[in-house]
């Protein structure tokens, strides 16, 4: 099993990413205000590479989600190639009958076992994570 991508210069420090499925996102240096950041997509990688799995255990569970948000958190060191070391996933989810022990098992099954962003960045990043089960109506914070 294996995948293929492909990143086209566009000028300046912009690019386009193409992946194993034909699918584009813009990206470049944080100076050229347009695209995303590539250590940014990182990030995004690893929130959305669980979510996923997340979204697929709790639709096992009958345990259907109405909302999902991650908000990934990194450090990094400050000098390069500023590796992170760091990485943590805030979850807030909402759904009918979703409970804090159905949750936080489908968090740590994506997060230690399915996620293969996770399981790749492991090996220099601490991975930590918490969730918030939101209640039909509740104002995001």
């Amino acid at each position: 099993m294996g995948a293929t991508t492909t990143v086209h210069w566009l000028s300046g420090k912009r690019f386009v990413g193409i992946d194993s499925t034909n699918h584009s996102v813009v990206l470049s240096s944080k100076d050229e205000g347009i695209g995303v950041k590539p250590s940014d997509l990182l990030l995004i990688a690893l929130a959305s590479c669980t979510a996923v799995d997340v979204v697929e255990i709790l639709a096992k569970k009958r345990l259907p989600l109405d909302s999902m948000e991650i908000v990934t958190t990194g450090e990094q060191d400050v000098d390069p190639p500023w590796t992170f070391r760091k990485i943590h996933l805030k979850y807030r989810l909402s759904g009918p009958g979703l409970t804090a022990k159905a949750v936080a098992q489908a968090i740590q099954l994506a997060e230690e076992k399915y996620c293969s962003v996770a399981a790749t960045v492991r090996a220099t990043a601490e991975i930590t994570t918490e969730f918030e089960i939101i209640c039909e109506g509740e104002q995001r914070k």
